[in-house]
């Protein structure tokens, strides 16, 4: 995507149509690989309106505040920024998820383990009246909240060592209706976790800390760097929980964890090395291995 902005061109008010239009062309312009939808993305963010109105009524008035929020928002995408950073949220398992800058972007990857995970807490919600859950590294919240929002009977403690990270995963955990079985601690990995949980789970930083600064910019420049360093090897955050998490698992409790897509061999091992057998893994939809649920060897 080019760096430079160019003549926006944007007029001082207009249509919802004409907008759109523009929005589009000027994001194509600039290399935007789906520009349709990110400008239907900002132009209804920003003019607070919605794709039946731009098909029902696309001569409908944009005034000059709105048109300008749009350019400015285009002239930041144009930049790099990535378009839901600008929008402020992202869709996350059907949830709406409110950003921040020591928040990862939850992505579709990890909606993988919540679908690896969600039988295995509804069937021990079915049998023990409810599944506790810990998010290990929750950002948004994205992991716990979604399975709060499809299993009833679930409570989910989130852990972070952000501060500011904890408060938006408490905020979208609120604004989804959540709050009331949601808690979070500040805490790196398992230190200050107190307590058994039925599913211990994790989208760590995975990583190699010298292979960061080969990501995309849009990732690079905009994602937290704790959340994206594993270490030297990509592996640090793995051992952490494998080292840890069966302190604070019930009786047949789960570990499951997402993983890069070229690490499932060496997690496997770090998890076995503590006592671990594989349970299950999953491959995201590019079919690559993404997600994996480990059980104590004895007893789990």
């Amino acid at each position: 995507m080019t760096q430079n902005r160019g003549d926006m061109n944007f007029p001082p008010a207009g249509t919802l149509g004409a907008l759109l239009r523009l929005a589009k062309q000027r994001l194509g312009e600039a290399g935007v690989e789906d520009p349709g939808l990110e400008a239907r993305l900002l132009v209804e963010h920003f003019t607070a309106t919605t794709r039946t109105d731009a098909i029902a009524s696309p001569e409908r008035p944009v005034d000059a505040e709105a048109v300008r929020k749009v350019e400015a928002a285009i002239g930041r995408r144009i930049a790099g920024e990535p378009v839901h950073r600008i929008l402020g949220w992202r869709e996350f398992y059907g949830l709406k998820l409110t950003l921040s800058p020591a928040t990862l972007e939850p992505r579709p990857d990890t909606e993988t383990l919540v679908d690896l995970v969600l039988p295995d807490a509804r069937r021990i919600a079915a049998i023990r009246g409810r599944c506790r859950i810990l998010d290990l590294g929750t950002g948004t919240g994205a992991i716990a909240l979604a399975l709060l929002s499809l299993v009833p009977e679930a409570e989910a403690v989130g852990t972070d060592i952000s501060q500011e990270a904890l408060e938006t995963a408490r905020r979208n955990a609120e604004i989804n209706g959540c709050a009331a079985r949601f808690d979070v601690l500040k805490s790196s990995w398992l230190d200050s976790v107190d307590g058994l949980f039925d599913l211990v789970l994790s989208n760590p930083p995975y990583i190699a800390t010298e292979e960061i600064k080969t990501l995309e910019p849009s990732v690079r420049e905009h994602d937290p760097v704790a959340s994206l360093d594993g270490g030297p090897d990509g592996l640090e955050a793995y051992r952490a929980i494998a080292a840890g998490a069966h302190c604070h698992l019930t009786a047949g409790g789960l570990v499951g964890v997402e993983t890069g897509h070229d690490q499932k061999a060496a997690v496997a091992a770090i998890f076995a090395s503590h006592g671990y057998r594989t349970v299950k893994t999953a491959r995201d939809l590019g079919g690559r291995d993404r997600a994996m649920v480990f059980a104590l060897a004895q007893g789990g």
